[in-house]
């Protein structure tokens, strides 16, 4: 068996790679796909690849669940946006709805979990009010999580729906307020543009490339509350790269990655990549949006322009931990993943608020045990 997921990242790169594959070798592939969360993407990628056929059928599996997810995705993104018909504030999607909602290749065969939208901070209180009138309630009850969330964190505390189990984080930035890094999340508001009504119909919007990435700040529809925004493109970008490689500990980094080589591809023009490095100076990510850049052309062969080339020596580094994968999908390469589970935290908070904030969970767990 392959041992790490490179043999994912080179069937993704080039599906066309998968026709020397035997038995094992499939079996190895399709098991890493799940652990990474990309056997959608996967299935997307090979539907014109000749396959066997159980694989065939297990592909065939996989995009029928993708697009159920991403009819499911977009129907809570319209329950989201009902709920807030009478919030007068932008409403923005992330992530995998918005990259569906706004018909990017980024959302095909993507798996989508919970819906993320992004509102301004000030109006996290009118916003949570009206998600709690329309049956989202509270996942952690708990009053120190509560409070942590609050008062250090990018988000409010998960809700869940009542009656239709579905999760929704409500951001009011992209990172954790005691990180390192602080983005400007009102200049991400300002810029986010408005996608069609039809959204509402779970149809997405089409077509490709349809955000805009600069002018002035998009007019609202018409019907002016109620509708549904997206990042700008390069706003877009360095919202993934944040949660790739700036808040966390890269699990799901091959999946991550790809949104990243996606979006890269489909925007890339005249522009964009001028636009692309203002923006990442200007929210503090210039150093993320760089190494993501070079991994996205390392692993994936996106396009980029020659003054984004290079190699650093970490990147290596970034590299093995995505792709530690063994031929059952199983996590590898344990004293690397250990150094960036350290490394998040470290990221995320400072050393005295990380030690305490580990000592209160852990007794919390004693007492709960």
């Amino acid at each position: 068996m392959s041992r790490d997921a490179m043999l994912l990242v080179d069937a993704l790169r080039e599906p066309a790679s998968t026709c020397g594959l035997d038995a094992q070798g499939w079996a190895a592939l399709l098991s890493m796909a799940r652990a990474e969360r990309l056997v959608g993407t996967l299935a997307a990628r090979l539907a014109s690849e000749a396959v066997p056929g159980r694989v065939a059928q297990t592909l065939a599996d996989a995009r029928t669940d993708a697009g159920y997810q991403r009819r499911a995705a977009l129907w809570e993104a319209d329950c989201a946006r009902r709920a807030l018909a009478d919030y007068d504030g932008k409403v923005v999607l992330l992530k995998g709805t918005a990259y569906v909602a706004a018909g990017l290749t980024a959302g095909e065969g993507r798996h989508i979990g919970d819906l993320d939208i992004l509102v301004a901070r000030e109006d996290l209180p009118q916003v949570e009010a009206a998600l709690l009138a329309a049956g989202w309630e509270w996942v952690k009850p708990d009053p120190y999580d509560d409070a942590y969330y609050r008062d250090h964190m990018h988000e409010l505390p998960p809700l869940i729906h009542r009656t239709r189990d579905r999760m929704i984080d409500v951001h009011h930035t992209i990172l954790p307020l005691t990180a390192r890094r602080t983005p400007d999340a009102v200049g991400m508001m300002v810029d986010a543009v408005y996608l069609p009504s039809r959204l509402r119909e779970g149809l997405g919007v089409g077509p490709r490339s349809s955000i805009a990435v600069s002018g002035p700040p998009p007019t609202p529809p018409a019907s002016g509350r109620g509708e549904l925004c997206a990042l700008s493109q390069p706003d877009m970008v360095c919202h993934s790269v944040a949660h790739l490689l700036a808040d966390g500990e890269l699990d799901g980094g091959l999946r991550n990655l790809w949104d990243i080589h996606c979006l890269l591809s489909e925007f890339a023009g005249a522009d964009f990549w001028t636009q692309l490095r203002e923006r990442a100076s200007h929210h503090q990510l210039a150093e993320p949006v760089g190494r993501a850049v070079r991994l996205a052309h390392q692993l994936y062969g996106t396009e980029i322009p020659q003054d984004w080339m290079g190699q650093h020596w970490q990147d290596r580094y970034y590299a093995a931990r995505m792709t530690a994968r063994d031929g059952w999908g199983r996590q590898t390469r344990k004293l690397l993943r250990l150094a960036f589970y350290i490394r998040s935290h470290w990221l995320r908070m400072p050393p005295l608020m990380l030690a305490r904030h580990l000592w209160v969970k852990w007794r919390k767990g004693q007492a709960s045990a």
